[in-house]
């Protein structure tokens, strides 16, 4: 591939939230995630684990649990005095598919491991102060986070390479990660991280970036 076919596909991909009812083949899903698992990663740890949904119940289900949670949100106070998150502005709410109509679901999650330099750390904060800061350095940083992005960033490539349409969410996880990480019988060593509608896409949105010449800095 060419530099500039690699510029096309990742300036045309795009956040997708309404799709066409066909199914989406398991073998391409299959494909996606297994090229996504070769995005670098710390220490090639691979902690990352994907669920491939296409259970329509069970896509039901994380969509439920994630509105029911929404709904008690809802009624707080606090939410009244401060309001609601702001709706993703790509796509009109007319057009934008319920959660649960996704035709798939690929959610990713994170096996929790503690690093022989994390074990040093924590001993080492309880007497020396600048091992404190690099504790807190360290847990900001989050390997094994990290490695699941560069994971997600690949996949959603991948997908839209495959003419299909998905978005990377985390609000659905923050409303009801708990429910979902049941639903899917989550082991209690691992966190999901991030849930992915998959299906064709119903909806072509355009969006811009803001220039390299505000976002970068040039060291010489």
């Amino acid at each position: 591939m060419e530099t500039e076919e690699l510029a096309k596909l990742i300036k045309t991909r795009r956040s997708i939230r309404a799709w066409q009812g066909k199914p989406v083949p398991e073998e391409m899903l299959l494909q996606a995630v297994e090229l996504a698992t070769w995005a670098p990663n710390g220490a090639n740890a691979q902690t990352w684990y994907f669920y491939i949904v296409l259970d329509r119940n069970t896509i039901k289900a994380i969509a439920d649990a994630s509105q029911a949670s929404m709904d008690n949100r809802a009624s707080w106070p606090e939410t009244a005095q401060f309001g609601s998150p702001p709706a993703p502005a790509t796509v009109p709410p007319p057009l934008r598919t319920p959660l649960g109509d996704a035709p798939a679901m690929i959610l990713v999650g994170a096996r929790r491991t503690e690093s022989p330099t994390t074990r040093v750390l924590s001993e080492r904060a309880k007497v020396d102060e600048r091992a404190a800061r690099m504790l807190q350095w360290n847990n900001y940083l989050n390997p094994r986070l990290q490695s699941s992005c560069a994971a997600i960033a690949y996949l959603l490539l991948v997908l839209h390479q495959m003419g299909l349409g998905a978005t990377w969410m985390t609000g659905p996880l923050s409303n009801a990660k708990g429910e979902m990480e049941e639903i899917l019988k989550v082991p209690s060593d691992m966190d999901l991280v991030a849930l992915i509608p998959v299906g064709y896409p119903a909806d072509n949105p355009t969006r811009e970036r803001r220039p390299v010449s505000e976002v970068c800095e040039v060291i010489k």
